[in-house]
């Protein structure tokens, strides 16, 4: 059974990494060789090169960097703050609150798309960063995760921190949100790597170079006339994109396996 459950992980990682190869291999390759030829060939960076003066990638990089910072920053006080209304505090209906909190989890985001464009149309926010952030300000399995561990922090150490007179955002400053850094990282990996990626809401909200996030851009670039048959062109697009975050996981992914185990997320 071991042998079997090792030979079904290496299959999977397999699988998993063929299509980054063949785009980082695409990418370094000449446009004119065929997209079948990965080994081989001369090694180039005209096609990065190209991908780059061919559309505005600079500002969407910083679009995207923008929007995945101001979510996860408001997403950490929401969170936060909710986690810890629902693992400490008692009030009237905080289960049933805390249920429908759940069932947002099933509901997908897609199908809330219409209601959102319909707000933000009347609140004018269509075409703007913060119109692309304001849905996902909330996150409701940030807010399960988080109460998960902060009910498994000894209360006791709330008491202390009331009797050297600590008010309750101290106590949740100063003793919660240290003990729960693990799940904090967890909670980030999942939310970064989200609204990284994030295609269908950017795409219909956005009409504008100053607010498309990367996948937007990507889409318009891979669709162009002049580059949509040459897949080395599109396969740098694609690399450009997701460069960064598998940088990040190679350079970071003890401590973010770490964060999973001790977060509890399976």
């Amino acid at each position: 059974m071991r042998y079997l459950e090792t030979f079904v992980a290496y299959f999977l990682a397999i699988v998993w990494v063929i299509p980054l190869v063949w785009i980082v291999l695409n990418t370094f390759q000449p446009n004119n060789i065929s997209s079948f030829s990965l080994i081989g060939g001369n090694w180039t960076l005209e096609n990065i090169k190209t991908v780059w003066e061919g559309a505005p990638f600079a500002q969407y990089y910083l679009n995207t960097f923008i929007i995945v910072t101001g979510i996860l920053f408001v997403q950490f006080i929401t969170i936060t703050l909710a986690a810890y209304a629902f693992a400490r505090l008692n009030f009237f209906g905080k289960n049933i609150i805390f249920l429908i909190f759940l069932i947002q989890i099933m509901i997908p985001a897609d199908v809330l798309i219409s209601p959102n464009y319909l707000i933000l149309r009347d609140l004018s926010l269509l075409d703007t960063k913060l119109g692309i952030m304001i849905p996902h300000f909330a996150s409701a399995i940030g807010i399960f995760i988080l109460r998960q561990t902060f009910k498994s922090i000894p209360y006791e150490l709330e008491e202390s921190a009331k009797m050297d007179g600590c008010s309750l955002l101290r106590i949740i400053w100063h003793v919660y949100v240290p003990l729960a850094k693990p799940t904090f990282l967890a909670f980030s990996l999942i939310s970064v790597s989200y609204h990284w990626n994030n295609f269908l809401w950017p795409l219909i909200i956005t009409s504008s170079v100053e607010n498309r996030p990367l996948t937007v851009g990507l889409a318009i670039f891979a669709m162009s006339a002049d580059t949509g048959a040459q897949w080395a062109t599109v396969s740098a697009a694609t690399f450009m994109v997701i460069f960064p975050l598998v940088l990040a996981f190679f350079i970071f992914q003890k401590q973010f396996i770490s964060s999973f185990m001790h977060s509890g997320i399976r």
